[in-house]
């Protein structure tokens, strides 16, 4: 009767740990629903040299551009993948990326062709149909371990002078931070990826007054951000455009 009672009370109290553990569940992920914000979800922040700045919930993969940005880190076995760090595959742009890219993404990194080393750029042109971006641009932001928000700044700005070279009108831009488990600040982020942007716009617009470069305007700049992190993004997009302008 005793081994009986233990056993039951034993297992009485392994079903209330479980429950409490699916009521914990459900309510963060009620919380977490409340602080999302849909997909698809797009908001022009501002307009700076007559170049719309739109922020939108997308991926990489599915953002209809001219050029689409993607930020990747040093290549480490499995890094956009492995979660945690990295966001959940249904949550991680980079991992549906290099899906629809037919692994093309790891393939390239992997082999060394693409070192990822800070700033370094690679720009593949996908088969039509393949993402919804024209052109593909991966930058590389180096080692994970030594990230440093000011180092979107000069990331910003090579996607800005690569986006000119090419001709294109419009650029979205996806930093890929969060997808491949960092924590970063996303207004800072967000924000230093415009101030990049736009030194390296002005600079061409001042060679050209001086005739010296010949540029296409860009009509629209998109920034891409998750649904748990457009609002925050948007605050640090607006506080560099307010101190762009000013």
């Amino acid at each position: 009767m005793k081994n009986n009672f233990t056993k039951q009370s034993k297992f009485a109290l392994h079903n209330i740990r479980i429950a409490i553990i699916i009521f914990s569940i459900f309510i963060a992920g009620r919380g977490f629903a409340q602080n999302t914000t849909a997909l698809g979800t797009a908001k022009v922040w501002g307009t700076i040299n007559g170049i719309a700045i739109e922020g939108v919930v997308q991926g990489p993969s599915a953002q209809v551009s001219d050029l689409q940005v993607a930020c990747v880190f040093e290549y480490t076995e499995g890094d956009i993948f492995n979660s945690p760090p990295a966001l959940p595959p249904a949550l991680n742009g980079l991992v549906h990326l290099d899906q629809d890219m037919k692994g093309l993404i790891t393939e390239i990194r992997k082999s060394g062709k693409f070192l990822g080393h800070a700033n370094e750029t690679l720009l593949i042109t996908p088969p039509k149909g393949t993402i919804g971006g024209k052109h593909l641009l991966l930058i590389g932001l180096g080692d994970r371990n030594k990230f440093s928000p000011e180092l979107m700044t000069g990331v910003g700005s090579v996607a800005m002078r690569e986006a000119l070279k090419l001709g294109v009108s419009n650029l979205a831009f996806a930093s890929d931070l969060k997808d491949a488990g960092i924590d970063s600040p996303t207004a800072l982020v967000a924000g230093n990826v415009v101030k990049g942007i736009f030194e390296a716009y002005r600079a061409q617009l001042w060679l050209k007054e001086k005739k010296m470069a010949i540029i296409k305007p860009i009509s629209k700049v998109i920034l891409l951000a998750g649904p748990a992190f457009f609002t925050t993004a948007g605050e640090g997009i607006q506080e560099a455009i307010s101190a762009i302008k000013n």
